[in-house]
């Protein structure tokens, strides 16, 4: 057979035979919509908003989750933010004294607060505390006006001048316990070696000229 024309079904009308034709395509949503009853188009409708807000509710946990935040900064051991500055004597010291009173700014630079409480004053025959109270707290941000006593017991373990002497301290915030030794040179240097003197009745040792004022301290951890 030749040629190319529609296709039509085969058999007859009145026959009952007739088939589909070849290619037809089958009912689309779009024609069986409004067909359908109003109660069934709005539950149909309710279950789509309910898929899509699903669907959102799903996807937001993941668009802020901690993958793409920021991490946070890590706390601080206390040593490392803390520093001590030697301000002077509180009082001037007398011919036979044996006790002095030493002045210093303590400031801590961030992180949680730091507890400190001061140990010992470098050289056998010192005692040393802070004053009123031992431990004393320093904020994050602040500085702490503080008084540390020391009184000499023994002059048999003291050196001639006082050589960068320094402070024992523990310090403690939320992260760590640090028992951490301040140095100092300078003013404090040459206040601790005239508390020698009087309360051990010496006569000053020569020694080097030393830089006037006094530096923020240096840090040295002690195990």
């Amino acid at each position: 057979m030749s040629g190319i024309g529609p296709v039509e079904p085969v058999g007859s009308a009145g026959s009952g035979d007739g088939r589909d034709v070849i290619g037809a395509d089958a009912p689309r949503l779009t024609d069986r919509w409004p067909a359908v009853s109003p109660r069934v188009r709005r539950n149909a409708l309710g279950a789509g908003v309910i898929a899509a807000v699903t669907a959102v509710a799903l996807l937001a946990p993941q668009a802020g989750s901690p993958d793409h935040a920021r991490p946070p900064e890590p706390m601080p051991y206390p040593a490392n933010v803390t520093d001590w500055h030697y301000l002077g004597l509180g009082a001037p010291l007398g011919s036979r004294a044996t006790a002095g009173s030493f002045r210093f700014d303590v400031s801590v630079d961030s992180g949680p607060p730091v507890t400190l409480t001061v140990l010992d004053a470098a050289f056998p025959g010192l005692v040393a505390h802070a004053t009123p109270r031992p431990a004393f707290t320093v904020p994050a941000g602040t500085t702490r006006r503080v008084t540390v006593e020391i009184s000499v017991s023994d002059c048999s373990g003291l050196p001639p001048n006082a050589d960068l002497p320094f402070l024992d301290v523990t310090l403690r915030n939320t992260r760590a316990i640090q028992h951490h030794s301040f140095i100092f040179g300078g003013a404090y240097a040459r206040d601790l070696s005239t508390l020698f003197h009087r309360a051990c009745n010496r006569s000053p040792a020569r020694s080097a000229p030393r830089p006037s004022g006094s530096a923020g301290s240096q840090n040295a951890d002690r195990a």
